[in-house]
Order: structure tokens, then sequence, then C-alpha cells
């Protein structure tokens, strides 16, 4: 195998152990995001499987003396020292290095964005238990527990009454 292959099938066969699918799919809310991470996933695993078989598997040495046997000396001879004399360029990675700083940069951007979606959800869940425990109290609330929590609300309709401003 050569030293690139490898290096490409290894790195795959880490990543596939290490991407956590279940807690990933469990995240999911709608059927369409479901059903496009089921894609991501096969996608994935498709190429992950290509890259273990294609670059695992050393290529079978060419039985020269079988040749030789069936088609004569002089012609597999040529043929053994052109083989012999293909050099295979070794892969220079000219993409990552330029992609590089983009991608860290778009990782922080991903790390700021989780960071602010996880305070929306929390104020968001507050709201939630806010709304639920009124919802069960307002049929007994009077106004005054009511502005008692909300006092901007209790204001703004202290200062509309002020100024005889009834809504019209």
């Amino acid at each position: 195998m050569s030293g690139a292959g490898k290096k490409v099938a290894d790195v795959a066969f880490k990543a596939s152990r290490t991407i956590d699918w279940e807690g990933m799919a469990k995240v999911l809310v709608t059927d369409e995001a479901r059903r496009e991470f089921c894609n991501l996933r096969r996608a994935f695993d498709e190429v992950n499987t290509q890259l273990q078989t294609k670059f695992s598997q050393e290529p079978e040495p060419i039985d020269w003396d079988f040749y030789r046997k069936g088609i004569g000396s002089g012609i597999v001879d040529m043929y053994k020292e052109a083989y012999d004399s293909v050099e295979i360029p070794k892969y220079v990675d000219t993409v990552t290095p330029e992609y590089k700083p983009k991608f860290d940069a778009l990782l922080v951007e991903l790390k700021e964005a989780e960071q602010k979606s996880l305070k929306e959800s929390e104020r968001l869940e507050k709201e939630i238990v806010d709304v639920q425990e009124i919802s069960k109290k307002l049929s007994t609330m009077t106004a005054d527990e009511y502005f008692e929590k909300h006092p901007e609300l209790k204001k703004k309709f202290d200062d509309e009454i002020r100024n005889d401003y009834w809504g019209y």
C-alpha cells in the first residue's frame, strides 16, 4: 500500500469510529433532516468502505515467467523494463494548506454560533416554563398578580391611562 493511500484509509477509519452518529440523530427534529442525515451517513459509509478496500490492498505481483512461457522473453522483457521504469509521483497536498485556515475560521464561527444557540435555547426554555406556569394560573390570576410578574406592562398601561390613550 502506498504511504498516501494508507494515510487516507487510516484517517477515514478513525473518523468513522469517532463520529457519534446516534448522538447526532437524536438532535434532528424534522423528517427531512432525518432523511438528509441518513443520506449523509450512507454516503460517508460508502466512501469509507471504498477507501478501506482500494487503499488497503497491495497489487498482486506480476508473474513474468508465466508470460515468458506463453509469449516469449523478448516482448515480456521489454514490458518488464517499461513497467519497472514507471515511477508513480508522490502525492503533494497543495489543497489542505489553502483551505485549513478557512476551515479553522469556520470552526471558530461554528463554536460561537453553538454558544449563541445554547444561550437562546436556555432563554427559550425559561420562557416556556413561565408560559406554562401562567397558563396554569390564568383562570384564577388577577391583574395585579400578572403585573407583578411583568412590571413593564403595568408601566405601559399606566402611561396609556395617564395620557388618556385608550387604544383607539
